[in-house]
């Protein structure tokens, strides 16, 4: 029976919530990727243009450190990366993340939480990311899942049961 991680960066606990439904809805594991320098409150003012989050989404081709103690993912067919959408895409740790991941011969899909973007810039972040990497890699439509009919319906799509 295929196998399923669920890896995610959660800045306010929105995602790490969906993230969990996901896991629990697969049998899949569950792992919450860490920034290696955490976000403080006024890093994460989207209002400010000089808080850290401002600036790192700005900077096109940057890349944010993540804490290096990821799980092994060998045993995994499918990784499912949960996110928030900072200014339209991931937030830039999560090239970090695929960087570091050994995802040749998987497939891989992404999924957002959002307060008003939609997922195709995150899906064409993830795609030219893993194509940087030139990792032979299924990359599975990805979507914004702000409830549950939006996962249950994305998770339908994606057949992974």
């Amino acid at each position: 029976m295929p196998k399923s991680i669920v890896l995610y960066f959660s800045a306010t606990n929105t995602t790490r919530q969906r993230a969990e439904k996901i896991a629990s809805k697969l049998g899949a594991d569950l792992f919450e990727i860490h920034a290696e320098k955490p976000y403080s409150a006024a890093d994460l003012d989207w209002h400010d243009p000089n808080s850290r989050t401002s600036i790192e989404q700005h900077q096109h081709a940057s890349r944010v450190a993540i804490k290096d103690d990821l799980p092994a993912i060998n045993d995994y067919d499918t990784v499912l990366i949960g996110f928030p959408i900072w200014w339209g895409i991931p937030p830039r740790l999560i090239a970090d993340l695929i960087d570091r991941l050994p995802l040749n011969g998987k497939q891989l899909a992404g999924f957002a939480t959002s307060g008003s973007s939609g997922f195709e810039r995150a899906q064409s972040y993830l795609e030219r990311t893993v194509k940087e990497n030139n990792a032979d890699v299924q990359v599975l439509p990805g979507a914004v899942l702000n409830s549950d009919a939006q996962m249950d319906a994305w998770l339908k799509q994606l057949n992974l049961n």
